[in-house]
């Protein structure tokens, strides 16, 4: 079976199609039996520099979705919005009952949500692949009550800063909307035309964090947030395994749900791109971006590569986490 053409998918067995894709992309013992990193290990200090001379005005934009009640969680698998609570208010302040001396004030506030219900990182400990996690653990041997106690995502703190690629593959594709439908399946092919039809500068290679920009978030702005979370969108296809396995990015991020295309490409199944990235390949994936405004920067200044500024939160033995993503330019 050629695992990188659309057309041998036979959409009855999954099962056939992610035995052999996760055996032929697999990266276990790659970087060493202690691994817990996975493709992030192609971004080392000379990439990071190489990203740093991308700079050249200044300028900065945010990759992340707004964090507050207004968000696209509807309570799949426990997900809820953020709940944002104030603990102290001006209110608080102005009738002197915070206890402080000389009249000082103040205000302080917490918030409770899921890690991954809005712009995110997932973790190497998210997905498993019949049990086992990536570089080969047994899932439950990294992940307990107690959290991922192995690829938990603050090893990777201080790992998520390199060349960020932006391709937009809503507007090279549908030019007229900008906006790719739901459930279409993104290919290799179609990665490759982007790239020739963006330039040199949206080249992808070694160490790359690739944004790809579907739409879909923008749609959710116009319309409301529907079935974003969760429901039908564009993505890439599960044959897009052996593109991003060959050309050693470190990371991908999209502006959907969930990375891949829904309805996923078999009858029965969910995720199997997560399935064979995130365990096997070791690939860190990032969801529900914001990349709007990247687009528009990227094209009005001619170029589509940049400094990409991404560190997760570092939560002890945390699977996924909160991010708020900066492009450097």
């Amino acid at each position: 079976m050629n695992l990188e053409d659309p057309t041998q998918i036979d959409p009855a067995d999954p099962d056939g199609y992610l035995a052999e894709a996760t055996q032929a992309y697999r990266n276990w013992g790659r970087w060493g039996e202690d691994d817990v990193l996975g493709t992030l290990n192609f971004i080392d200090d000379a990439a990071r520099a190489r990203a740093a001379a991308l700079v050249a005005s200044g300028r900065s934009l945010s990759l992340s979705q707004p964090f507050d009640m207004d968000g696209p969680q509807k309570g799949w698998r426990r997900r809820t919005n953020p709940v944002h609570t104030m603990l102290d208010t001006g209110t608080d302040a102005e009738r002197g009952n915070q206890g402080f001396p000389h009249g000082i004030g103040g205000a302080d506030d917490v918030i409770a949500m899921p890690l991954q219900c809005s712009t995110q990182w997932d973790g190497l400990g998210h997905i498993f692949d019949r049990g086992f996690a990536w570089n080969g653990r047994r899932a439950g041997d990294v992940v307990t009550s107690d959290g991922d106690l192995v690829t938990g995502i603050e090893h990777t703190a201080a790992e998520i800063t390199g060349r960020g690629v932006l391709l937009d593959m809503g507007v090279h594709l549908r030019p007229e909307t900008g906006e790719l439908e739901d459930g279409y399946a993104i290919t290799a092919d179609d990665i490759e035309s982007c790239i020739r039809a963006q330039g040199a500068t949206s080249a992808v290679g070694t160490g790359d964090i690739l944004l790809v920009r579907t739409g879909r978030y923008a749609r959710a702005r116009r319309e409301g947030w529907g079935e974003y979370a969760g429901g039908p969108a564009p993505g890439l296809s599960v044959t897009t395994a052996g593109w991003l396995h060959r050309t050693e990015v470190a990371a991908v991020a999209t502006d959907t749900w969930g990375f891949e295309v829904r309805p996923n490409e078999f009858d029965v199944a969910f995720q199997p791109l997560h399935q064979i990235a995130i365990p096997n390949i070791g690939l860190t994936i990032g969801e529900m971006w914001d990349l709007d405004e990247l687009a528009d920067a990227c094209r009005g200044a001619g170029r589509w590569e940049f400094l990409l500024v991404a560190p997760p939160l570092r939560i002890t033995g945390a699977v996924g986490s909160p991010v708020n993503p900066i492009a450097v330019f």
